[in-house]
């Protein structure tokens, strides 16, 4: 007489298994496939950075920076921050004038279209930096964007 266990607490522990088992090994093929590929998400957009300066701070306690910002790229970008680990603090901010008057308020997040070009110029958009140290004509200076 032979005995065999149908119901085994292994054999039901595996068959329980097996569905999610598979289910996630096809998940993680199908992801893999997609990426390797290119076709995960939206493209990245080409950033560049251009016509950089920083206008020389006369004896006041704060000044700022200018630049282009370029999207050679299919898909948008937002500039959230400028930082510089050469500079004070920094704050992206925009000049906003109301009856007449011009006043800066800071700039949260600035769209930078899909082909498109933000310029950052006096009287409009720009990076004030807060106590600058002291600068040379021509220093570079590093910026996170």
């Amino acid at each position: 007489m032979r005995l065999v266990m149908r119901n085994s607490p292994v054999r039901g522990a595996l068959r329980a298994a097996a569905v999610p088992l598979g289910a996630s090994c096809a998940a993680l093929a199908l992801s893999t496939g997609c990426t390797a590929t290119g076709a995960a998400g939206d493209p990245p957009p080409g950033i560049e950075v251009v016509d950089a300066r920083i206008i020389a701070p006369m004896g006041t306690r704060s000044t700022a920076a200018h630049f282009e910002i370029r999207n050679t790229g299919s898909s948008p970008d937002t500039l959230r921050y400028a930082d510089s680990p050469d500079l004070g603090i920094s704050i992206v901010r925009r000049t906003v004038r109301r009856t007449g008057t011009g006043r800066t308020e800071p700039a949260w997040a600035v769209d930078v279209p899909a082909g498109g070009t933000v310029r950052m110029a006096p009287g409009g958009l720009g990076v004030v930096i807060l106590d600058p140290p002291a600068l040379k004509p021509g220093q570079t200076v590093r910026y996170n964007l």
